[in-house]
């Protein structure tokens, strides 16, 4: 784990000096008390997380909504802030209500974990990982912090005066085993939980999200951005050029870029070529959720495409 490992894959300097809104629950001083060792950071609010990321080493938990595996991995990484008690800040940055920071860290799939040593970027993880994986690479980040003095602590009072945290509701035994499999990196074994557990009740949302994102995952896993880039502009109408590109889009939080660029295929192609284009956008469609805006819009627009 190096501060170098990132340089030039992370580029926060548009954010760096901008003016400061205030964290929720954080204080610019780094004597003032903090409601909380877990705060939402914004595009306009990072300024001041890189401040206090001199002070203590500040971990950044790049998520989305429509996330499966982020919503495993977030509780983990929040547990085990808090038991540090001030040792290390928590910064949760939604993708998709912050675009500029999804593109200053280059989030090309989610979720992304990555450390901040005096303002210096530190990569942790991508990808759900399981608890014990995640308190070890807290423990290398707090060496790491120590040997280029970063060694503060935030005033976040006993933790009997912070606000109880409540317990995750246990998952679902399939579901269980899905994400298992997640951190096993067997996206194969992953899909079959799912689908199993659609079979058994096709209404499970958080199923449907979950197959989405996994099968999503094992698309992108072997991908190159800027290959996948060329290889499309190389070729509009060449339709698993595109596909690749969607993907990698989404992955990264990119949702009205991904589900443009399939409209906008489905639109130039033949009608008799359009089918697995309809059927890739669905996918995708019910992997964010059938109510989120940026669905309805897309679906709408493919509506007024197919009549």
């Amino acid at each position: 784990m190096s501060p170098a490992a990132l340089r030039g894959a992370v580029d926060l300097s548009s954010l760096r000096n901008r003016p400061a809104a205030p964290a929720p629950g954080a204080q610019p001083q780094t004597g003032a008390p903090m409601a909380d060792v877990v705060v939402d950071a914004t595009d306009e609010s990072f300024g001041q997380i890189l401040e206090l990321s001199r002070t203590v080493p500040v971990v950044v938990d790049l998520w989305a909504e429509w996330c499966g595996p982020c919503k495993q991995l977030s509780p983990i990484i929040e547990k085990v802030t808090r038991e540090l008690g001030g040792k290390v800040l928590l910064a949760k940055v939604d993708v998709d209500a912050n675009p500029q920071l999804a593109q200053g860290f280059r989030a090309q799939s989610i979720p992304m974990v990555v450390a901040l040593i005096a303002g210096q970027p530190v990569p942790m993880f991508t990808g759900a990982v399981p608890e014990q994986q995640v308190r070890e690479v807290f423990a290398q980040l707090l060496q790491l912090a120590a040997q280029n003095g970063v060694t503060g602590s935030l005033d976040v009072g006993a933790p009997s005066e912070q606000a109880d945290v409540p317990e995750e509701p246990p998952m679902p035994p399939l579901h269980a085993e899905a994400f298992a499999a997640i951190e096993m990196g067997d996206y194969a074994a992953a899909i079959v939980a799912y689908e199993k557990a659609l079979a058994e009740n096709p209404r499970d949302e958080d199923a449907i999200a979950g197959l989405g994102q996994v099968r999503l995952l094992e698309r992108v896993q072997k991908l190159d951005l800027q290959d996948a880039r060329a290889a499309a502009a190389a070729g509009p109408l060449d339709i698993a050029a595109q596909f690749d590109v969607a993907d990698l889009d989404l992955a990264g939080g990119h949702v009205d870029d991904a589900f443009g660029r399939l409209l906008d295929l489905f639109a130039q192609l033949p009608s008799d070529e359009r089918t697995p284009v309809r059927e890739r956008l669905v996918e995708l469609f019910g992997l964010i959720g059938v109510t989120d805006p940026r669905v309805v819009m897309a679906r709408n627009r493919l509506t007024s495409l197919l009549f």
